[in-house]
């Protein structure tokens, strides 16, 4: 049950993400941001599992790095919306990433077996 609330959470952001992107006043929202703020922690707190935590955080970093890439794209102004879409799927998952890391921490640093 809670992995479909996640799921619903990264879909609906995603939706919201696309949405704000193309539509220039919703972009800078604070709202928009807070609510894709939220969704992301959900995600983080009910999507990620300890197996997927490293491939996450580097699809993360991937995103990150290519921010800006669409700028000069400027046919019907598409590179700058494309931009903002992707500003706002970072704020989506930089709360994710946030949780991922914390649970790759705490997962190195928790007592264990001794090998």
């Amino acid at each position: 049950m809670l992995s479909k609330i996640g799921f619903w959470a990264f879909i609906t952001g995603l939706i919201l993400c696309i949405i704000a992107g193309f539509v220039s006043s919703w972009s800078h929202n604070s709202g928009i941001i807070v609510v894709l703020i939220i969704l992301g922690l959900i995600v983080g707190f009910l999507n990620i599992t300890t197996k997927e935590i490293m491939l996450f955080l580097i699809a993360i970093i991937a995103l990150i790095a290519t921010q800006g890439a669409f700028g000069s794209l400027s046919l019907w102004d598409l590179g700058r919306h494309l931009d903002q879409t992707f500003v706002l799927v970072a704020t989506l998952m930089a709360p994710a990433a946030i949780v991922a890391a914390i649970k790759a921490l705490w997962s190195v640093g928790k007592p264990g077996e001794v090998e």
